[in-house]
């Protein structure tokens, strides 16, 4: 599992023109999903996630977690995020889980992540054509792959 989050004062995301979710502060997320992930992936995400401090103390310095600033968060599948550019220029998708397997785990990383934050989570529509509108804060955008723990 493959997520790229952002730190954000608020985001959107809308599909044929109209609003499905949007945020205030907290993040958004776009989320990658391979067949060899796993339950333990989004139970570690998440919990990577939750208590990740990249909000700002009193003293603006990056110290809080989304729970800590009570932020929102906006979960947007991205197949994409599986793509290889090794070979030639157009990128392969060979990665990334087809929707039998990705749309559950999917889900269960929304359930999981707004039971730990105690809120609703924001999501987009898995494999529809979506617009997302963010205002970055910061920037602050960070990479994060449940197949490398230690990086």
């Amino acid at each position: 599992m493959r997520v790229v989050l952002q730190r954000v004062r608020k985001a959107s995301v809308s599909i044929e023109g109209k609003i499905k979710s949007a945020i205030e502060q907290g993040l958004l997320i776009l989320l990658g999903i391979e067949d060899a992930d796993e339950k333990d992936d989004i139970d570690w995400l998440v919990k990577k996630i939750s208590q990740l401090r990249i909000f700002d103390d009193e003293d603006g310095v990056m110290n809080r977690s989304v729970l800590d600033v009570d932020g929102n968060v906006l979960v947007v599948s991205q197949f994409t995020l599986h793509a290889s550019t090794k070979k030639g220029n157009r990128p392969s998708y060979i990665r990334a889980s087809k929707p039998d397997f990705a749309i559950p785990m999917y889900e269960q990383f929304v359930v999981s992540l707004s039971s730990v934050l105690g809120k609703e989570v924001g999501t987009g529509e898995f494999g529809a054509m979506m617009d997302v509108e963010l205002i970055n804060d910061g920037p602050v955008t960070i990479i994060i792959d449940s197949k490398n723990k230690d990086f």
